[in-house]
């Protein structure tokens, strides 16, 4: 998109690549470190999705497998809960927490959760502005008409917009997975506690990493835009 040489984007982005590779490796760390200890009711991620299902008058939904590496996910256009094989297959601590926050979701999109509704609303907005933000920049610039550069700017902000729309959606589900596996009686121990919590908080720190490089990569851009204008 840019030249990463430029001192100013390596000054502005550095930090955020540096936090979300962070947040990366202790997503990993934890979801490695649950993921071999089985939790005590031997139940797989899947198991524990149907009980919650039927348990939180969600049998509706459909559930089904899906090929990656953490690649589970909710999607409210479709009702579907899908798992990824290590999640699905094996009942451990950190499947059990996985899958209790995505139907976490789903019973977001049950209630109508009004957070949940307004990120899914910004979603073409975001994919839109940010495709086109970048483009009206550089031509701004190249023309030296500073106010498309400025309008890409602000086409631009929707990602960190979305980005900040993200992260109470995601920390509820985390929320409502903790709330329903005490209620429902699957989580046994303080050490199975313990792990869903830790898998879940690593989650969510992903999440401020993905505002915070958001936020920066608009700041670089309206550095840019800036400086270039001053220049002028």
């Amino acid at each position: 998109m840019f030249p990463v040489f430029d001192p100013n984007y390596l000054f502005f982005m550095l930090p955020a690549i540096l936090l979300g590779l962070i947040a990366q490796f202790y997503v990993n760390s934890k979801y490695n470190k649950w993921s071999r200890v089985q939790n005590r009711s031997g139940m797989s991620g899947a198991q524990v999705a149907q009980g919650l299902m039927t348990g939180h008058g969600m049998q509706n939904l459909q559930l089904k497998g899906i090929a990656g590496h953490l690649t589970d996910h909710y999607d409210p256009r479709n009702k579907t809960l899908a798992l990824s094989q290590n999640i699905a297959q094996i009942p451990s601590v950190a499947a059990m927490a996985i899958a209790a926050h995505e139907l976490g979701h789903a019973q977001q999109d049950k209630e109508n959760y009004f957070p949940m509704r307004l990120r899914s609303a910004l979603v073409p907005m975001v994919n839109i502005g940010t495709n086109l933000g970048w483009i009206l920049i550089m031509v701004g610039l190249l023309i030296q008409l500073s106010g498309l550069a400025w309008l890409g700017v602000v086409a631009f902000s929707g990602g960190v917009v979305f980005s900040l729309a993200t992260l109470p959606v995601e920390l509820d589900a985390s929320r409502r997975a903790k709330v329903m596996l005490k209620s429902s009686g699957m989580i046994t121990s303080q050490e199975e506690e313990r792990g869903v919590k830790q898998v879940l908080n690593a989650a969510a720190l992903t999440y401020v990493a993905a505002i915070i490089t958001s936020l920066m990569q608009l700041l670089y851009f309206a550095s840019m835009v800036s400086g270039r204008s001053r220049r002028r």
